[in-house]
This record gives C-alpha cells, sequence and structure tokens, in this order.
C-alpha cells in the first residue's frame, strides 16, 4: 500500500513526489508500504495547520480533551492485534514484545486520560492580608514530536499524549523505519475525534522532515529519543534559540549479580534484558557485573541458555530474537564484535550474522556473549544497540557498584541479591535514572518516570506525573483582594 502523511486533518503526499519504501527486516523481499519522502515545504503546513489549531485546542477544557485520549486508548486496544502485526514486520521484534509495545501505548491513553481531572497546581498561603496565591498549569504550543523506531507506539504515546491533554498541538515525525505505525497512531487520535490540525504526520528522514521540524520558529518544544550524538546537535540549536527540548538519549545498562542471588533466576533476567528487542533498547542489558564466587556458575548457564534462542521472523509465535531493523545496524554490531575480540575479550558465542535458513533474508545476528571483559574497553562503554552482552567480573559488592557507575550513561540498572542491605545500598548509591531489584533493565511502566542522568539526557522525564512538566508551563497567579496596594517583601504586617 501506498500512504500519506496527516496534516491539517487530511491524508497528503508530499509536494515532491517522492516516496521511500518500508521493508520487512525479517524478509527484505516483502514490502511493507510506501510512504512520502517529505521536506520543509511538508513540515511548514504541517507546523501552521498545528498553530492554528492550538488557538483552538488550548480553549478545550482538559477534561474532554483528555476523554478524546481515552477513547484513543480503547480504538488502540480495538485493534490491538492488527497494529501488533503491522509492527512485527515492519521493525521485526516479535510478536509478543509488538503486543506489548501496544499494550502500552494502550496504558500511556488510559493514564493520560486520568491526568485531564487532575493535572494539579497548588495552593497556598500568601505572606499579606486579604491576598490569594496558587499556580496552575499552561500549554505551551506547537510540540515537534521525533521518535525512534525501536518502540514505534509505545514512544510516541508517550510524548503525544501527555503534549495534547496538557493543550498543545503536535507535528509528529516518526522514524523512516516505522512509519506504519506512525500512520495507525495517527489514525487512532482522528477516528478518536481530535479536532484537524491538532495532530500532524510527517513522513520523511531525519535531514530531511527532522532538522527542519528543529529548526522551525513556530515550534516551541522538541521531544526527541534517540542517539546521543543527535541529541547534542538538537540540544544545541535549541538552546540557542532558547526552544524547550526533552532528551531520551542513550544508555550501557549494567546487571550486577551478587553471590548471595538466585542464579536461576538472574539469568532468566539477563537473558530477558540482553536479548529483548535483539537487544535494541536504551534499556537493554549490555554489561553483566557477575561476584566473582558466581562467576563461572553463571556464565555456564547464560551460555547454555542464549545457545538455545531461536532466530527468525517475529510473527512465528516459536521464534525467541527477531532480527536487527537493518543492514546498517547489523554491519555495526559485526564492527564491535571484532572490536572487542581485538581488545582481548573472550568471545563465548555468537558473534557472526545469522543468514541461514529463516535468517536468510534478514538482517540477523546471532545473539553474543562476551566474556572476561575489562570495565574500561570500548564494548563495555559503548552503546551497541545489539544482541552483545559483555560479562565483567567484580571483586565484591563496592566493587560491583563501582563498575556500574564507570559509565557515561545512566539510564537503567539491576541488582540480583536477597540482601535487603545491599539492595537499598545499591538503590541510594547507582547513578541511573531506573534501578530493578531482582528484575532485568528493562520493564518501565507508564504511571512512573521514565529517563536517566549524565549522557541519557537533559533532566527531563517521560511517563508518570514528571511529564507534565515537560508539555506544560507553570503560571503563579495572586488575587488581592484587599482593595489598596501591597508590596510583597516591603510591606510589614503586624501582628496584634
Amino acid at each position: 500500500m501506498e500512504y500519506k502523511n496527516f496534516i491539517n486533518g487530511k491524508w497528503v503526499g508530499a509536494r515532491s513526489g517522492e516516496k521511500f519504501e518500508n521493508r520487512n527486516p525479517a524478509d527484505w523481499d516483502e514490502l511493507v508500504g510506501v510512504f512520502p519522502k517529505s521536506g520543509a515545504a511538508e513540515v511548514d503546513e504541517a507546523v501552521e495547520a498545528a498553530e492554528q489549531a492550538f488557538r483552538r485546542w488550548r480553549l478545550v477544557p482538559a477534561p474532554k480533551r483528555a476523554e478524546i485520549i481515552y477513547r484513543a486508548g480503547e480504538l488502540l486496544r480495538k485493534h490491538k492485534e492488527e497494529i501488533a502485526r503491522d509492527m512485527t514486520r515492519e521493525m521485526g521484534k516479535v510478536i509478543q514484545e509488538t503486543r506489548g509495545d501496544t499494550q502500552e501505548g494502550i496504558d500511556t491513553a488510559y493514564y493520560a486520560a486520568g491526568e485531564g481531572r487532575r493535572m494539579f497546581g497548588e495552593t497556598t498561603p500568601a505572606e499579606l492580608p486579604d491576598k490569594f496565591a496558587m499556580s496552575v498549569r499552561q500549554p505551551i504550543g506547537v510540540c515537534g514530536i521525533i521518535s525512534p523506531w525501536n518502540f514505534p507506539m509505545a514512544i510516541p504515546t508517550w510524548k503525544i499524549f501527555p503534549a495534547l491533554v496538557c493543550g498543545n498541538t503536535v507535528v509528529f515525525k516518526p522514524a523512516s523505519d516505522t512509519p506504519l505505525t506512525g500512520v495507525n497512531l495517527v489514525r487512532t487520535l482522528a477516528e478518536a475525534g481530535l479536532p484537524a490540525g491538532v495532530i500532524n504526520l510527517v513522513h520523511g528522514t531525519g535531514s530531511g522532515v527532522g532538522n527542519p521540524l528543529v529548526q522551525h520558529p513556530k515550534v516551541r518544544l522538541v521531544s526527541f529519543t534517540g542517539s546521543s550524538r543527535a541529541g547534542r546537535q538538537i540540544a544545541e540549536f535549541c538552546g540557542k534559540t532558547l526552544k524547550r527540548v526533552s532528551l531520551e538519549l542513550g544508555g550501557k545498562n549494567a546487571q550486577i549479580v551478587m553471590e548471595d542471588a538466585d542464579i536461576d533466576l538472574a539469568v532468566e533476567g539477563a537473558l530477558w534484558g540482553a536479548f529483548g528487542t535483539t537487544g535494541q533498547r536504551c534499556t537493554a542489558t549490555s554489561r553483566i557485573v557477575l561476584h566473582e564466587k558466581i562467576r563461572e556458575e553463571f556464565l555456564a548457564s547464560l551460555v547454555a541458555r542464549v545457545k538455545k534462542l531461536r532466530l527468525g521472523n517475529g510473527l512465528d509465535p516459536n521464534v525467541d530474537v527477531g532480527p536487527l531493523i537493518n543492514e546498517g545496524q547489523r554491519e555495526q554490531i559485526q564492527s564491535y564484535v571484532e572490536i572487542g575480540l581485538k581488545e582481548g575479550a573472550k568471545l563465548m558465542t555468537g558473534g557472526k550474522p545469522c543468514e541461514q535458513g529463516d535468517c536468510k533474508k534478514g538482517w540477523f545476528y546471532e545473539p553474543t556473549v562476551f566474556a572476561e571483559v575489562e570495565q574500561n574497553m570500548r564494548i563495555a562503554q559503548e552503546e551497541i544497540f545489539g544482541p552483545v552482552v559483555s560479562v565483567i567480573t567484580a571483586r565484591d559488592f563496592t566493587d560491583a557498584i563501582s563498575i556500574l557507575n564507570n559509565s557515561s550513561y545512566g539510564l537503567s540498572s539491576s541488582i540480583y541479591t536477597n540482601d535487603v542491605r545491599r539492595a537499598l545500598v545499591a538503590i541510594r548509591d547507582i547513578e541511573a535514572g531506573i534501578t530493578y531489584v531482582n528484575g532485568p533493565t528493562i520493564g518501565a511502566e507508564v504511571h512512573l518516570p521514565f529517563g536517566g542522568v549524565k549522557d541519557t539526557g537533559n533532566g527531563h522525564r517521560e511517563s508518570g506525573t514528571a511529564v507534565l512538566d515537560v508539555f506544560s508551563e507553570w503560571k503563579s497567579v495572586y488575587i488581592d483582594y484587599s482593595g489598596k496596594l501591597q508590596k510583597a517583601q516591603i510591606d510589614d504586617v503586624r501582628v496584634e
């Protein structure tokens, strides 16, 4: 099928007539769809539509805005299976995971809808008599939303649903690897009753659409999830123009396993954390830090389990690991495996593309485990974003925390232990936005803040109530009903 942009309530193509193909990474012969290769002209149209719609949308009561988001959640639930199957076809992860991705969008819709009747401000005593003080949230304006391909439903809904409930309008650029899921989301919002211009969808590349969207003077806020390199470029531009920007970037997440841990449980967690979504998650377990006393036992069990993982088309319910998103990503994974070997790490399993049987037409790579990794090796420091995990040995608990924190990133973290004291110290001392105890580094829930520290972002959070601070402005309100001029911090109020 041929798909289009969605601008001001209408499905339209690119003025240039240029198009790009969307193909199945598990079977490159399968054409999923053809999409418009848009540019600055389409961005201008979409931003203008969003700006005009903002004048009306911001005046719609927040509970009424939220009712539309709730209806969108109901529609996502109704069409969950077909959305999930489309997602697997265009980005590869197994069907159980794309169902989960869609469910996260549903959960976000319900949660964001609830905020339409909350979005609490504060009332507080004024310091002067006959004076009332409070704070309220107000919308910002046109929001540019740029989302990645690895969670093509969940992450856009994290951004778009709260942005809309807060009273903003949106221009949405989905990843060019997953444009169909973007279409499915925007169709759902339109069907739910969102007025024309409130949500706009523009397909294209980062340079063709992303850059003009970030740089557009009428875009008041940019929310971006992607690489730290791209995030720095966006932050640099937004800093020059004082444009609000929210960045959720990379990770190099570690799972600590202490000598008192349930080893079988920790291995299960490592398998899911390292190879779920074929390792293509910002929260993926990229490092496993093992106490030296259980290193051999854990490593032997992990390698044996990894060798049994089944690769193939994610629509097959018997498949454990799908393909990488594209050929370039597979080449990057191979380059990091070669780097690890040159650095002296020991390859325990995997380490090469899979091109046999069900994998011969896709971008598959064998799940890979490196042992004898030193914490300062490149494979232990740089985000690989694929099915490669590095095993590092720690002398004790203190050493394990130090190794985990030895990273420029700080998104997710995990510790397996049955010692409550160690668990609480880890929660206190780990430098990360998320810490799991006796669970893997993946599996965030939508009612808690999501984001990280250091190079993982610029301090904002998605999900939970924290996301409201991204998509709304605080206004402080003072109402003086004394009938006279009162001067705060100057008038001396006597207490008799």
